[in-house]
C-alpha cells in the first residue's frame, strides 16, 4: 500500500498510540527495576518484600487501566474515574517505597508524571510533579555518595519533568480535538439523517401532489362526467326518449373506457393514452368533440371547437401532458360552472413559445374574487386551478385568467420553447 492509499491518521489514533506507549513504558521500567533489584546483593534480605510490592504495584496499575478501558469501550456502566485519585495515590505510594529499596525504580517517575498530569487538577498535578522530581533527584544523589548532587542527576529528572508537562499539554489538546471531531461527526450524521428524512418527506409530498393532479385531471373529471351523463340518461328514459338514452349510455361507456385506460396508464406511470396514440393537436381536437358530445348527452347545447395556429413543433412530453391536462381542466370548468353556449380551444406555436387559450362565453366572474369563489364551494371542486398552476409553473410557464361577470372567461397558458425562460407578465387575474 502506498502512502497515498494509507488511511488518514486521526487524533484518536494518536491518543491510542500514546496511551499504549505509556502503559508499555511503565511495564518496561518496572521490569528493569525488578531485574536490577534481584541483581543487587546489598538488599538480599529485604528484596523479596520489594519484589512482592512490585507485583502488587503491577496488579494495581493493571486493574486501573483495564477498568478504564472497559468503561470507555462501553462494556461496563461503572465509571472508574471516581476512584482515580485513590488509585493514583496507591501506585505513587508503592513507587516511593520501591524507590527507597532500589534507586533503579526511580525511572518509573516518567510515566508517573503523565498519570498525575492527566488525572489531577492542573496546579495540583504540577505540584506533585515538582515533589516527585525532587524525590528522584535526592534518591539518585544519595545513591552516588557525593557531597553535592552531580549535574546529570539534576538535569535528567528536571528535563524529564518538563518534557512530561509539555507532552501532557499536547495530549490534552489532541484529546479535545478528538472530542470536537467526534461531536462534529455525530452532528454530521444526525444532520445527514435529518436531511435524508426531509428529502424523503419532500419526495412523498411531491408525489402526493402529482398523484392528486393526475387523479383530478383524469379520473375525477371522468367520474363527474359519468354521473352527469347517467342522470341525463335516466331523465331521457323516464320521458321515453330511448334514442337519447342510448346516446347517453354510449357516452357513459366511452368515458368509463377512457377512465380505465387512464387508470392503467396511471399505474404504469405513463403519460396520457391519448398522447400515446396521436399528436397533441389531434388529442385536443378529440377532446373538444368529446366535450361537446358529453354536453349533448346531458341535454346541453355547448359547442366546442379547436383551432391551431402556427407551424406545429414536436414538444417535450411534459409540455404535451401539461397542455392536454390544462385543456381538460378548463373545459371541465366550462361545462360544470360556466353555463356557456360555446367554447374554443386554441393551440398556437409562436416561435419562442407555445400557447394554449381556452375561451368560453359563459357567466364569467370577477378574477379578484376567484379565491373566495373556490373557497365557497362545498362539493370538493376548486382543486383544478391550483393543480393547473402547479403544472404550468413546473414547466417555467405562466398561467393567466381573464374574465368579467357576464363576459365569459379566457384561460391563457404560455410555455417557453427552445429552452428559453419566459419573463412572467402582469396579467389580469393571474393566479398567485
Amino acid at each position: 500500500m502506498s502512502a497515498m492509499d494509507a488511511p488518514p491518521v486521526t487524533s484518536g489514533t494518536i491518543l491510542r498510540f500514546l496511551r499504549v506507549t505509556l502503559h508499555v513504558g511503565f511495564a518496561v521500567l518496572l521490569s528493569v527495576g525488578v531485574v536490577r533489584l534481584l541483581m543487587d546483593q546489598t538488599h538480599r534480605h529485604g528484596r523479596y518484600w520489594f519484589l512482592a510490592l512490585s507485583v502488587l504495584l503491577a496488579l494495581t496499575y493493571l486493574l486501573g487501566t483495564v477498568a478504564e478501558k472497559r468503561f470507555s469501550a462501553g462494556l461496563t456502566r461503572r465509571n472508574p474515574r471516581r476512584f482515580a485519585v485513590l488509585w493514583l495515590a496507591l501506585i505513587t505510594l508503592m513507587w516511593a517505597i520501591l524507590m527507597l529499596g532500589s534507586v533503579e525504580f526511580s525511572w518509573l517517575v516518567f510515566p508517573m508524571f503523565f498519570l498525575h498530569l492527566h488525572l489531577l487538577p492542573r496546579w495540583v498535578s504540577l505540584t506533585t510533579v515538582v515533589l516527585m522530581t525532587g524525590g528522584v533527584i535526592v534518591a539518585q544523589w544519595l545513591s552516588t555518595g557525593s557531597t553535592f548532587p552531580p549535574l546529570p542527576v539534576i538535569v535528567g529528572p528536571a528535563f524529564g519533568a518538563a518534557f512530561a508537562v509539555v507532552t501532557s499539554k499536547a495530549y490534552q489538546l489532541l484529546y479535545r480535538e478528538g472530542e470536537y471531531q467526534r461531536q462534529a461527526a455525530d452532528e454530521l450524521r444526525r444532520t445527514r439523517a435529518q436531511l435524508a428524512a426531509t428529502q424523503h418527506e419532500s419526495g412523498v409530498l411531491a408525489e402526493r401532489a402529482r398523484l392528486a393532479r393526475e387523479i383530478h385531471d383524469t379520473l375525477a373529471q371522468g367520474f363527474s362526467s359519468i354521473i352527469l351523463v347517467s342522470r341525463a340518461a335516466l331523465r331521457s328514459l323516464d320521458s321515453g326518449d330511448l334514442e337519447s338514452t342510448g346516446e347517453s349510455l354510449s357516452m357513459v361507456q366511452a368515458t368509463a373506457a377512457e377512465n380505465l385506460a387512464e387508470a392503467r396508464s396511471f399505474v404504469r406511470n405513463l403519460s396520457s393514452p391519448a398522447l400515446a396514440e396521436s399528436s397533441l393537436a389531434e388529442s385536443l381536437s378529440r377532446l373538444c368533440i368529446k366535450t361537446q358530445g358529453e354536453s349533448t348527452a346531458r341535454g346541453g347545447s355547448l359547442r366546442c371547437s379547436f383551432r391551431l395556429d402556427g407551424e406545429p413543433m414536436e414538444l417535450p412530453q411534459p409540455y404535451k401532458v401539461t397542455l392536454l391536462r390544462a385543456a381538460q381542466a378548463s373545459l371541465a370548468n366550462v361545462w360544470m360552472h360556466a353555463k356557456a353556449k360555446s367554447a374554443v380551444v386554441s393551440l398556437a406555436f409562436l416561435g419562442s413559445e407555445v400557447t394554449l387559450d381556452v375561451y368560453d362565453d359563459g357567466l364569467g366572474f370577477n378574477p379578484e374574487e376567484l379565491a373566495d369563489i373556490v373557497a365557497g364551494r362545498t362539493d370538493g371542486s376548486g382543486f383544478g386551478l391550483r393543480s393547473l398552476r402547479e403544472r404550468v409553473v413546473a414547466q417555467q410557464g405562466t398561467l393567466a385568467i381573464e374574465s368579467a361577470p357576464g363576459e365569459g372567461t379566457v384561460v391563457a397558458i404560455r410555455l417557453p420553447l427552445n429552452g428559453g425562460r419566459l419573463v412572467p407578465e402582469a396579467a389580469q387575474g393571474e393566479i398567485q
